[in-house]
């Protein structure tokens, strides 16, 4: 559901306005770290207001995990466009790093952040953004198969592996962006990245 659909929602505010400045608290402090306090006080609305709009802060979450791998994630989307299994690749690594290294938002990455602290939820959060990271992982996957049919790569390709190779790398840009390697770093590893695609 979101937040514009979501009966009895109070009119007044901007609701996917208040949702992309939840993503950056989520985003700065974790699932665990961001309190409701934090939350309210950063979308400008009162409890009441987030609760009718969005649920609760586990609504809230995936609202915003979503809305995160729809804007600022687009460029995946745009990625797998591309005509060539390397094209695809090199697209995606490069948008990612640079989205990793945006000045307009935080370094690295939601999907990583967002659950890397442990919480009282059981795990929940993580997990849910695991099988995020997993659903885009076999997305690449069947992009991948599609290459390897096509004669874009080498036959005996193993599509998941290398679909897996793409995000290991995609991740690992992701944690070190956060701890402040800058964007041409990112790029240098997706250099050395794009050599290990297999060639015909």
């Amino acid at each position: 559901m979101s937040p514009t659909t979501r009966t009895g929602r109070p009119r007044g505010f901007d609701a996917e306005a208040a949702l992309d400045r939840a993503i950056e608290v989520f985003w700065r402090q974790g699932y665990e770290g961001a309190s409701l306090s934090d939350l309210t006080e950063a979308m400008g609305i009162n409890r009441p207001s987030l609760y009718a709009a969005y649920g609760n802060k586990d609504d809230l979450f995936r609202l915003a995990v979503a809305r995160y791998a729809e804007v600022d994630m687009a460029y995946a989307k745009e990625a797998f466009a591309e005509p060539t299994a390397y094209a695809v690749i090199e697209k995606f690594l490069r948008a990612n790093a640079d989205a990793l290294t945006r000045t307009d938002r935080p370094a690295g990455c939601l999907s990583i952040q967002g659950g890397i602290a442990g919480g009282s939820d059981g795990g929940r959060v993580a997990q849910f953004l695991a099988e995020s990271r997993l659903a885009g992982e076999a997305a690449l996957a069947g992009r991948l198969a599609r290459a390897i049919d096509e004669g874009d790569l080498p036959p005996g390709t193993d599509p998941g592996a290398l679909a897996r190779y793409v995000m290991v790398v995609s991740e690992g840009n992701a944690v070190h962006a956060a701890a402040g390697v800058g964007r041409a770093s990112l790029h240098a590893t997706v250099d050395i990245a794009l050599r290990a695609i297999p060639g015909l």
